[in-house]
């Protein structure tokens, strides 16, 4: 007999890439994740996934059970909200990437009406697993190419800019170029989804700055720049007092900003439209 939370770890596997990140996903250790997906690949008298030492991948059967078990844990996860909803008002589940302004989100819950709200951060991958999973409703994340027209709804492209602080002597500039800022102490944004290619660009031009700080939040970032601790990049959505923005020449980079949702959830044209409104303002 296949139990649901088999294919649970069998789907967090998938979503995940490897054992030790499901295992994480799933809150289990990562033995009891092995074991047991060997006792559905045992109830199933099938080899699920290949192992290597540096990948998984899975088998003809395994890409078989895939869709079925998308299906049964999405059903799951309805009958679940129904349960739980009996008798309230509408949830709205609501996945927002980490890299995303707090500011967008502070308009937007402040101009909602009577909705029931449930935030959820993450960074891409957590938010296109658990939007698989249906475990939450609509994510406002980077879409991607490939992705659904009919479940990705584009909001806004923006570029990417240094930040520096108003009192830095750099920061009047219409634009700089990486020589300029060569001798500059940056702050690394760790979760930045364009840190390679920030970095990529910056090396290629023989600009290998020194590092004041590393962080995951951006509010530390945006609090490191205006005290003058050193500059970085970030999106152009970032904006705070003590903060300018400088584009930085030839660094072309951008983001397509939209709202992705699950299989189960239609696109919602009014919640299309009230984030395009926050957004813009």
């Amino acid at each position: 007999m296949i139990d649901r939370y088999h294919l649970r770890y069998f789907l967090a596997v998938i979503d995940a890439g490897n054992f030790s990140r499901a295992a994480a996903a799933c809150n289990v250790s990562q033995p009891t994740l092995s074991v047991g997906i060997a006792r559905l690949e045992a109830s199933l008298g099938r080899t699920l996934f290949n192992r290597t030492n540096r990948r998984v991948a899975l088998t003809d059967a395994g890409a078989g059970l895939l869709a079925h078990a998308r299906a049964i844990e999405a059903g799951f996860a309805a009958a679940e909200r129904d349960v739980a909803g009996a008798g309230a008002a509408p949830l709205l589940r609501l996945g927002v990437l980490t890299t995303i302004p707090h500011a967008w989100i502070e308009r937007w819950l402040a101009a909602r009406t009577g909705d029931r709200v449930e935030i959820v951060e993450g960074n891409e991958r957590d938010l296109r697993a658990r939007l698989a999973r249906g475990r939450i409703d609509v994510a406002l994340t980077i879409l991607r190419e490939g992705d659904d027209r009919g479940a990705g709804q584009h909001l806004l492209t923006e570029g990417y800019s240094l930040a520096i602080g108003a009192s830095h002597p750099l920061a009047d500039r219409a634009v700089l170029r990486a020589e300029e800022v060569a001798h500059e102490a940056m702050i690394v944004r760790r979760h930045c989804e364009m840190l390679s290619e920030t970095s990529r660009f910056f090396t290629a031009r023989g600009v290998r700055p020194f590092f004041t700080a590393r962080t995951t939040s951006d509010d530390s970032a945006l609090s490191h720049v205006r005290a003058r601790l050193g500059i970085t990049v970030m999106p152009d959505g970032f904006h705070a007092a003590g903060v300018m923005r400088v584009p930085l020449e030839d660094f072309d980079a951008t983001r397509d900003i939209g709202l992705v949702f699950a299989s189960h959830m239609p696109p919602d044209p009014l919640l299309l439209v009230a984030f395009r409104e926050r957004l813009a303002g």
